[in-house]
């Protein structure tokens, strides 16, 4: 990959993650605050676990992510599918903006150099692209289902948070803005 392509990535994926950064604080802003713990069955992740498994993985994987494994050893992931008390919203986002504030810190730091580097995540060794595309599936999968969820439980108050359901002509005709968010 030349310079130039790396340097065109590193952009990229920063505005993807950012993106969907984004996208996940639209659907928290719908969200009541009883809805945060809702659970749609008994086996089900509330948005309030899944934000609080996105922030553990963002920060384990990259706080150090050039120098340490990316899996921390203070790190318990089995804790972040459990809420023993009900968490205050202001606690849920500290998580969350803790979260990101790792992840975007560390990428924003990349430098194209920095692609020929091998990085480990519970000893597994992954060129630095490997990561950062391992990562930003993973997150998106998850901001997926806070939309979802938050969307569901909205019921018809939702409000849109991309192209609404029968808009995509206009959409296409540049009709109305987005916001930033990837359609």
């Amino acid at each position: 990959m030349t310079a130039d392509a790396r340097e065109l990535y590193l952009r990229d994926i920063a505005r993807t993650f950012r993106n969907y950064k984004k996208l996940g604080e639209r659907a928290l802003a719908q969200t009541s605050d009883d809805n945060l713990h809702a659970l749609v069955d008994p086996d089900a992740n509330s948005i309030a676990l899944v934000i609080k498994h996105v922030a553990g993985n963002l920060r384990s994987r990259f706080t150090d992510f050039l120098t340490s494994d990316g899996e921390k050893p203070d790190r318990n992931r089995d804790t972040e599918f459990e809420m023993p008390s009900r968490a205050a919203r202001d606690e849920i986002i500290a998580w969350w903006e803790k979260g990101w504030s790792a992840a975007l810190s560390a990428v924003d730091a990349l430098k194209p150099e920095d692609f020929d580097r091998t990085i480990y995540i519970r000893g597994e060794g992954l060129l630095v692209l490997e990561a950062l595309n391992r990562s930003v599936t993973h997150t998106a999968y998850h901001v997926g289902q806070i939309v979802f969820l938050a969307k569901h439980l909205a019921g018809p108050q939702w409000s849109s948070i991309s192209i609404p359901k029968g808009q995509s002509a206009q959409a296409m005709k540049g009709d109305f803005k987005t916001k930033g968010i990837a359609r």
